[in-house]
């Protein structure tokens, strides 16, 4: 199953929203919510992305739906909105939101503005479909990366989230040879055997993000014997692992709350390989 992308879902919402109002920030000082060039896209009864800070939005949501209901809106309108007690807000900086109605050409260029984005998605790779993986995919179907869950067992890829791309492999380690540079590794199967060759191979990728195994430090100390006995592996190269996912520091083991830990962790490594902002 292929994942829903961000140019995709902005086309869904063209589809479904003829008549649409972009809302732009075009200027920032201060302490603000978000920062210029942060837009969102309004339509009567939809929104498309957010601007952020609270009675900001909702005010720039009523502008741009009065300014949809003009049958001829021919001025982008601008507003420029103190972020302090006047609108009961604290940030104490200024925001300036241009609002204007979306045109074809408009729509082509918020499209290709979305498929660069898309294409600049960093790319993290789950290997298996259990609980956690279950919990780990939903986690990521909220954030701005291309997840792909990998799997030897059809019923463990079902109910995944639409966000999320699935594969069904009996050879899930060649996933990790063809996959993009600065990639994500996480691996979590029903297997040990199967965990500890996927590792093995991802922590061949010298330029992999993140490398990552579900498990006790037993486990981690297990596969550190066979990697460096059996695998051909090396210290340095083991160094590189991260196991157990999400820390230690919550002893907690449900599902929910290792797939918020390891989700964190994962997205820190990417920022600091400069996969994303």
């Amino acid at each position: 199953m292929l994942a829903m992308t961000t140019a995709g879902a902005l086309h869904a919402f063209f589809a479904a929203s003829p008549a649409t109002a972009l809302v732009e920030v075009t200027e920032a000082k201060g302490s603000t919510p978000r920062e210029k060039g942060t837009w969102m896209l309004v339509s009567p009864t939809a929104i498309y992305g957010t601007i952020g800070g609270g009675q900001l939005e909702f005010m720039s949501i009523d502008r741009a739906r009065a300014l949809l209901k003009d049958a001829a809106p021919s001025h982008p309108v601008t507003l420029d909105i103190p972020l302090g007690p006047e609108i009961g807000q604290c940030c104490g900086g200024r925001v300036a939101v241009g609002i204007r109605p979306v045109d074809k050409a408009l729509r082509d260029e918020l499209t290709a503005i979305a498929e660069a984005e898309d294409a600049r998605r960093p790319h993290v790779y789950m290997f298996g479909g259990g609980h956690v993986g279950h919990a780990l995919a939903a986690a990521f179907s909220l954030l701005p990366v291309e997840t792909t869950v990998v799997e030897t067992r059809a019923e463990a890829l079902e109910g995944m989230p639409e966000e999320v791309a699935t594969r069904l492999t009996p050879v899930p380690e060649e996933m990790v040879r063809d996959a993009p540079a600065g990639a994500a590794f996480v691996v979590l199967t029903h297997d040990h055997a199967l965990d500890f060759l996927i590792v093995a191979e991802a922590l061949k990728r010298d330029d992999a993000a993140y490398v990552g195994m579900i498990g006790s430090r037993t486990k981690k100390a297990t596969f550190r014997s066979w990697y460096l006995k059996t695998a051909g592996g090396g210290e340095e190269t083991f160094a590189r692992l991260v196991s157990p996912i999400g820390g230690d520091a919550v002893k907690d083991k449900r599902p929910a709350v290792i797939a918020a830990l390891a989700a964190a962790e994962i997205m820190a490594a990417l920022s600091r390989s400069g996969r994303i902002a």
